[in-house]
């Protein structure tokens, strides 16, 4: 490209380039690249000559080039698919009449930031350091699908919406119980922000409005995306993030729909603290994660967890706040989600919460079984909790024995042989009844005479009986899990 065919402000671009000195368009009053539309020709540079001074552009001996723009109006459409720029680039508080196409570029490092896009398509892009889009306003699809940044992606204050619909993200109707692979129709034809099986070096700083589709995302240590405020699904299945993935004080909103997918994922940390309760789904089947921060009153009122695996979940609540999650589960019971809340109740050494869990399992599991068997259910919970509440089969055991006591004080049993009796004791009489094993000697000497003092004993019989199975078997139960 010969300079004699460039405007006035391509020159400044072009003898700028060398040394990668700073060619800011930007007025005092003019800076809002929201309004690019209107600058003037004073501020107007075709893409086709930026295209040509990143790949052909004047080098200067003992510089280092650089792309450095600020507040300029890039005309036509950006296009250097399966290019290599091998300098930095800086196109900030810039607006693009057209989408640029970087499909499958290589950069030494990438700045948009503060730009105004008609949409991204960066597909297959290539970074070796940096890709900032901090705080862009693009009205159409944002498309890093299979991206490669080896050092941070930024999306931090970025407003990603569809042009044909002002409301962030398009929301929609969704099949909440469709499997995982299923097509996702939650943000009309195509996702606003495109991060499926992309790969960041570094860390992911997410958009304040985006409804993004990351599926099998890698990220090298966090995604943070706090305060971020979504309207449709955030899809990060089988996503790798080994740090956080940070959605703290996040507003995720698909109602009638999937809100986050999350499932399929190894995670180091999800946190959701100070979040907004979820409107809408949250699925984290088959999930690794070391911790989860969710507070309960952010769960939504359906969730998928069959199979979710955590270390540590915080902040640390009462079990009877915790067990409602589990109870909004859209597979019904599911055991296993049980056994990894008392897990990590455990873990911490609260072994009164880990006991509250597992009795509510028994009690939902008893749901399900047969008449009989709920019966005896019914009798283990109501004497000593399925064995979790020991100290119930103490109270039946005092309250029965302080009634019969009383009982055989007032009208004491016959002995069996008078000359041979010992003296009758109607505590141990009692005790001698309701203890199957225990023998003090007091039955087998004493019998009691007809009407209500024969019953009594047989009650007390029958008592002891359960008792002593319910308690065996509750030990047994809890004993097994330890």
């Amino acid at each position: 490209m010969e300079i004699n065919w460039l405007t006035p402000a391509e020159r400044r671009v072009w003898r700028a380039f060398p040394t990668g000195e700073v060619v800011d368009f930007r007025t005092d009053g003019d800076r809002d690249p929201a309004l690019g539309a209107g600058w003037g020709p004073e501020r107007g540079v075709r893409a086709e000559v930026v295209r040509a001074v990143l790949l052909d552009g004047p080098r200067r001996d003992g510089e280092i080039p650089a792309l450095r723009l600020a507040g300029a109006r890039i005309t036509g459409e950006l296009n250097l698919r399966y290019a290599t720029a091998d300098c930095a680039i800086l196109l900030g508080d810039c607006f693009f009449d057209e989408v640029p196409n970087l499909y499958g570029t290589q950069f030494r490092q990438l700045n948009l930031g503060g730009s105004a896009l008609p949409g991204l398509t960066a597909s297959a892009v290539r970074v070796d350091g940096v890709l900032r889009l901090t705080g862009c306003r693009v009205r159409g699809p944002v498309r890093l699908a299979a991206a490669r940044v080896s050092g941070a992606l930024f999306l931090e204050g970025a407003e990603i919406t569809d042009a044909r619909d002002p409301a962030p993200g398009g929301g929609g109707p969704d099949d909440l119980d469709a499997p995982d692979g299923a097509p996702d129709t939650a943000a009309g034809p195509e996702a606003l922000l495109q991060l499926n099986h992309a790969t960041v070096g570094d860390d992911l700083w997410a958009p304040g409005r985006t409804a993004l589709d990351a599926q099998t995302l890698a990220v090298g240590t966090d995604l943070r995306a706090a305060r971020l405020r979504v309207r449709g699904r955030i899809d990060l299945r089988g996503a790798r993030i080994p740090g956080q993935l940070n959605l703290a004080e996040a507003r995720l909103s698909q109602p009638g729909g999937v809100a986050l997918r999350a499932s399929s994922c190894v995670v180091g940390e999800l946190w959701l603290r100070a979040a907004a309760p979820v409107e809408g789904s949250v699925n984290l089947r088959r999930s690794q994660l070391e911790l989860l921060h969710v507070a309960p009153e952010v769960w939504p009122e359906r969730v998928h967890l069959d199979g979710l695996t955590y270390g540590t979940l915080a902040p640390h609540e009462p079990a009877e706040r915790r067990l409602a999650m589990l109870k909004r589960d859209v597979d019904g019971y599911v055991p296993y989600a049980y056994e990894q809340l008392t897990a990590s109740y455990r873990r911490i050494g609260d072994d009164a919460a880990a006991r509250t869990v597992q009795l509510a399992k028994q009690r939902r599991q008893r749901r399900g079984l047969a008449w009989y068997a709920r019966l005896w259910g019914h009798v283990q919970d109501l004497t000593v909790g399925y064995g979790f509440r020991p100290m119930r089969a103490v109270t039946w055991m005092l309250s029965l024995l302080a009634v019969a006591s009383a009982a055989y004080a007032v009208r004491r049993p016959r002995p069996l042989k008078a000359d041979e009796s010992p003296d009758f004791n109607p505590v141990f009489y009692s005790l001698d009844l309701l203890l199957p094993i225990i023998d003090f000697g007091q039955e087998r000497a004493f019998t009691p005479e007809g009407g209500w003092h024969q019953g009594l004993s047989y009650v007390l019989i029958i008592t002891g009986w359960i008792l002593a199975t319910t308690i065996i078997a509750g030990v047994t139960r809890a004993v097994s899990r330890q």
